[in-house]
């Protein structure tokens, strides 16, 4: 049976352009534009930290106990890079959007005072910016650098994606954001499927082959198309005084993150990549009514949960100081 609940959505592989905003908004807008006249995208998902960076063997000077003056220089760079919400940047993500038509999920660093953190924005075509989720646990050092996010950013947004040439009618969706190693935790995942999710974004630098995996058990636990966009970033793409794995051996085409992004049926089927070894942009049509034909037999926050027996708890609310 046909069904005209397909979305027509990609994931863009790629990385930040030696933390330039300029450059890699530029590199947003010309992949945002492939996506769409290449692929007919209505939604594109970014990968984590895209605007911004991703700090990659970086210290930051710091060992226990103590932080070193060029330490905090380099965090000074990193702090400048960053974007805050709104700004100028934003506006230019939501014009690309716009002229575009296509619906963008990113990852930035967003900066909001003294504070950064790893952010996924949501912005439409048609409204703009429509919300963010600000990563709840930093991972090991990335720690040093981002603030922990809270139960007050974590959308899972209703939005119609606009008809394109390919696709004659507007769609409804539920989607959501998990950066990185989030998707570890189990009750964030919880949490999404009891809202309905069913466009599961999680944006990344995680290019291990096990990440394969994560994603295909998050769509058949939560039956729920997975979208996970990973950079891939050689030397070259970083400042020539940035930190690598040998300092003795730096080449511009070693590999810093190499990349994995991957698009998953809500029953496991790998509909486009794993993207391996080079920046690009994958796309795959999403029929939403596949999630309900997996619900069939497992709603884990449904007819196959048991709350008599287990229960959790949500606080969907900011943290106050």
């Amino acid at each position: 049976m046909s069904s005209s609940r397909i979305v027509r959505a990609s994931v863009v592989q790629t990385c930040t352009q030696a933390y330039s905003l300029t450059d890699t908004l530029d590199k947003m807008e010309q992949l945002t534009r492939l996506a769409s006249k290449r692929d007919g995208a209505q939604i594109a998902v970014f990968p984590e930290a895209f605007i911004g960076g991703y700090p990659k063997m970086s210290t930051f000077g710091v060992v226990v106990g103590d932080r070193s003056a060029l330490g905090r220089e380099e965090f000074l760079k990193y702090y400048n890079a960053a974007i805050e919400i709104p700004s100028p940047a934003i506006s230019r993500i939501e014009q690309i959007s716009k002229e575009t038509g296509v619906f963008i999920v990113s990852g930035i660093i967003e900066r909001d005072v003294g504070t950064l953190y790893c952010t996924a924005i949501f912005v439409s075509p048609v409204q703009g910016l429509v919300g963010r989720h600000r990563k709840l646990v930093p991972t090991a050092a990335e720690r040093l650098i981002w603030g922990q996010g809270d139960g007050s950013t974590l959308p899972v947004l209703e939005t119609s994606l606009p008809p394109t040439a390919e696709r004659a009618k507007e769609v409804t969706t539920k989607l959501s954001a998990s950066i990185c190693w989030e998707n570890y935790m189990p009750l964030l995942r919880t949490y999404y499927y009891s809202q309905g999710t069913q466009i599961y974004c999680a944006p990344t630098v995680d290019a291990r082959p096990v990440w394969q995996n994560s994603m295909v058990h998050i769509a058949i636990e939560g039956r729920c198309f997975v979208l996970s966009a990973c950079q891939f970033a050689q030397e070259k793409d970083y400042p020539e005084d940035h930190p690598v794995a040998d300092i003795n051996a730096r080449n511009p085409e070693n590999v810093m993150i190499a990349g994995g992004s991957v698009i998953v049926s809500p029953l496991g089927k790998i509909l486009a990549g794993p993207l391996l070894g080079e920046e690009g942009v994958l796309t795959a049509d999403l029929d939403l009514d596949d999630c309900i034909r997996g619900k069939f037999d497992l709603d884990t926050t449904g007819h196959y949960a048991r709350p008599d027996v287990t229960q959790s708890v949500f606080e969907l609310k900011a943290n106050t100081y």
